[in-house]
């Protein structure tokens, strides 16, 4: 473990489903410097050992997060991008099974949920009003 990738791990660990851009943004604050492709290698290097776990929404950069080897999903706000964990509804991994599983052993199963965040509602429905 080198001091770059605890840095980078510690960066994942205070700001969930953040960005590799994020992470070397937090790094270069804690350690001085380091270059993008070290962010790039050590996220991918931390996220093949299992200490992180890397998400790719649709239409939006890769997110990086501690919380591995259990079994959540995530929900989206359309307009803010904010992501949040949310708790698989069935406790076993995986939680939805396909129709058709094509002879496959299923182990796992990723969801993301899109929608509209509370503040983002909230000043939908503000500016909504501020219009009529």
């Amino acid at each position: 473990m080198t001091t770059q990738r605890v840095a980078i791990l510690e960066s994942v660990a205070e700001q969930p489903h953040c960005t590799a851009e994020s992470v070397e943004s937090d790094v270069c604050t804690r350690i001085g410097s380091i270059s993008r492709q070290a962010v790039y290698d050590g996220l991918g290097t931390l996220v093949e050992h299992g200490l992180l776990r890397r998400i790719q929404p649709s239409r939006s950069p890769a997110r990086f997060e501690t919380r591995t080897g259990d079994n959540h999903h995530h929900l989206i706000c359309r307009s803010c991008n904010r992501m949040i964990d949310v708790d698989c509804r069935v406790g076993h991994a995986p939680c939805l099974e396909p129709s058709a599983p094509a002879g496959y052993e299923i182990h796992e199963a990723e969801v993301i949920y899109w929608g509209h965040c509370p503040d983002c509602r909230t000043n939908e429905i503000t500016s909504r009003s501020r219009k009529r």
